[in-house]
């Protein structure tokens, strides 16, 4: 992060809610990275993305933190920071045995290929589906088409994460796709409702590895779902009180 306000508002919130900040760093060569947002009657948003400190993590970063990384139960990447960076995370992860689970946010057209062999589980939404593969998902069906894409280019699990719809998942173990509704509730706002989904089935992965995949998901369904019942994307940790029990 920057060197700035919102770097100190980002290092403050993670420490508030327990999160160790021994790989944080904050630099006075960019600013913090910042997204507008905006969201409308319906709770459905749009975002505009500002990169800035957050490109400027790198493979000498990496390798700071590699005692962690290969230690851990699971590694989550995205596309936030230089995809090489995030690549190379992955490969440390799976060397060391550790489970991978990757989001390709934002998405591009031109990924690198070694995405799709080196993701334990290939997560993304329609949007990303679209920009990966040039097929748009409006139903079940195009996400399956999406799914066995996936698959073919060396994904062993692909779940397309669908908005009030649920997801679909579908493997080279199980290759009959799987479709996991999400319960109804009214959207406030959807921001950060991937995040949400993502971060709760890593959880899930982490410290509950012997429920099924299909349970893990209907459990971060309920989680995303939670999360797009109030504003803003970072007002999610007062609600854990208001979780289904069964969640834990």
């Amino acid at each position: 992060v920057g060197n700035d306000s919102f770097g100190n508002d980002y290092a403050d919130n993670l420490k508030k809610n327990g999160i160790s900040t021994a790989f944080v760093g904050q630099t006075t060569d960019a600013a913090t990275g910042t997204a507008s947002i905006i969201v409308d009657s319906e709770g459905q948003n749009v975002i505009v993305i500002v990169p800035g400190a957050n490109l400027l993590l790198n493979v000498e970063d990496l390798k700071r933190a590699s005692d962690v990384i290969c230690k851990a139960k699971v590694v989550v990447c995205q596309l936030e920071i230089t995809p090489a960076v995030s690549l190379e995370a992955l490969k440390m992860a799976r060397a060391s045995g550790v489970k991978t689970l990757f989001n390709p946010a934002p998405a591009l057209a031109d990924l690198d290929p070694q995405f799709y062999t080196y993701s334990d589980i290939f997560c993304c939404n329609e949007t990303e589906a679209e920009i990966l593969t040039g097929i748009p998902v409006g139903n079940l069906e195009d996400a399956e088409k999406v799914g066995r894409m996936l698959l073919e280019r060396g994904c062993k699990l692909v779940i397309v994460t669908l908005g009030a719809e649920g997801c679909m998942m579908i493997s080279g173990d199980e290759p009959i796709p799987k479709h996991v509704p999400a319960g109804k509730v009214r959207a406030v706002d959807t921001t950060g409702a991937g995040d949400s989904f993502v971060g709760a089935l890593a959880f899930y992965l982490a410290y509950y590895p012997k429920l099924s995949m299909e349970e893990m998901i209907r459990k971060s369904n309920c989680v995303a779902s939670v999360s797009v019942q109030a504003p803003g994307t970072q007002s999610s940790y007062p609600y854990r009180k208001d979780l289904p029990q069964d969640l834990f």
